[in-house]
């Protein structure tokens, strides 16, 4: 089936809206993160339905067909796989990638994507923390982490997923040493949401207001474990 990019974004986005909720997703939704109109998203759920991409209810919102999983799987794997190979073989910073893997993951052979997949090692992760898809387009576990500011002041997390679409967070948590696997200890929440936290990368204390804070998914160490 031949898709424009623009459908494929559309899947992309449904997909990573469905993950954690059962819950069908509003037009309004994939308005607000695709940055259109309502009405331009409506006409596009159209021709996706009439792909058999999606199950639309009216006034209800859409969910991914098995068929419409299958193709979103497929651009998040070429999309993690490109911010991986990005990072590790070109040199590009985390706060780099997401952009760049935006424009060729719609572009890339599948032996092109085995090939990144085998000099990767064949990652389970993109360098933000996020699962990829294996080659048979399984659906990742999702991690199991909870924001940040869902613990407590005194507890320890290991930071398991970062949200990979904010150059500038990305830049500010890199420079204050918050990345995937480093421990956090939280030191103080406050009550408009700052959490400032230790890292064990750096000596110094690094504030996360509430907008950064919620973008940041740890888990406590024993739950990693298992």
């Amino acid at each position: 089936m031949m898709l424009s990019d623009v459908m494929e974004d559309y899947l992309k986005v449904i997909y990573q809206l469905q993950r954690g909720t059962d819950e069908r997703i509003k037009t309004s939704e994939i308005a607000d993160e695709l940055d259109v109109t309502s009405p331009t998203v409506t006409s596009m759920l159209e021709k996706l339905e009439e792909r058999g991409l999606i199950d639309r209810e009216k006034y209800r919102g859409v969910t991914l067909s098995d068929e419409g999983e299958t193709v979103a799987l497929e651009i998040v794997r070429h999309h993690r796989l490109l911010e991986a190979y990005l990072t590790e073989h070109l040199d590009y910073d985390w706060s780099e990638v997401h952009d760049e893997a935006d424009r060729l993951e719609h572009h890339i052979s599948e032996n092109f994507e085995e090939r990144v997949a085998d000099a990767l090692d064949q990652p389970e992760v993109d360098p933000h923390g996020s699962p990829i898809p294996n080659a048979d387009l399984e659906p990742p576990t999702r991690p199991t982490g909870e924001s940040v500011i869902e613990f407590e002041e005194g507890e320890t997390v290991v930071v398991e997923e970062v949200a990979d679409d904010d150059a500038e967070v990305l830049s500010y948590l890199s420079d204050h040493g918050v990345a995937p696997g480093v421990e956090l200890e939280i030191v103080e929440i406050a009550p408009f949401g700052m959490v400032t936290a230790r890292s064990s990368e750096s000596e110094d204390d690094v504030s996360l207001p509430e907008h950064v804070a919620h973008q940041v998914r740890v888990a406590q160490p024993a739950e990693l474990e298992q």
